[in-house]
């Protein structure tokens, strides 16, 4: 009876965890930028497992703009601007973004165009952002890492600041 009790308690405070953490996310000022955490994602047409499947996202890290919330769904829009819903479960927090433009674009060692060329990414990359200020973020690719501007990006806003 005592580990019924316990694996009780237990049950309620992950779903209250999870809860709380739902919340937490509903709570942040729409639009928002969030990446696909899952290997495979599905967008749906609406905000339930019911509604037919319109995309299978086979890229984790892709980054996406969250444009509205129902209970446990998100309502996402893709670099390409393809909107539908998505399980908040299948996204992450973690900034990603993505190369676009027709070019390769620099990476540079600073946040500075004059900066040492680091690296080259070409378009379509994705990439983990960091350190964004003064135009500029810290864009990772498989620790392959340097600044590029963020006009040359999808997934910051031109003015946003990150850690």
């Amino acid at each position: 009876m005592r580990h019924l009790a316990w694996a009780t308690a237990a049950a309620l405070a992950m779903l209250a965890a999870e809860g709380s953490a739902l919340a937490a996310e509903a709570k942040k000022t729409l639009p928002y930028f969030a990446s696909i955490s899952a290997g495979r994602a599905r967008m749906r047409t609406g905000p339930d497992k019911t509604y037919p499947a319109s995309w299978l996202y086979q890229r984790a890290d892709l980054p996406v703009r969250v444009i509205a919330t129902f209970k446990q769904w998100r309502k996402v829009e893709d670099p390409d601007g393809t909107q539908g819903w998505m399980l908040a479960a299948l996204l992450s927090e973690r900034r990603t973004a993505i190369i676009r433009g027709p070019q390769p674009i620099d990476m540079r060692d600073r946040p500075a165009g004059g900066a040492r060329l680091a690296w080259r990414a070409a378009p379509g990359v994705v990439g983990r952002l960091s350190q964004c200020g003064g135009g500029w973020c810290r864009f990772d690719v498989k620790g392959q890492a340097g600044y590029v501007e963020v006009g040359s990006l999808w997934g910051v806003e031109p003015t946003e600041r990150l850690p």
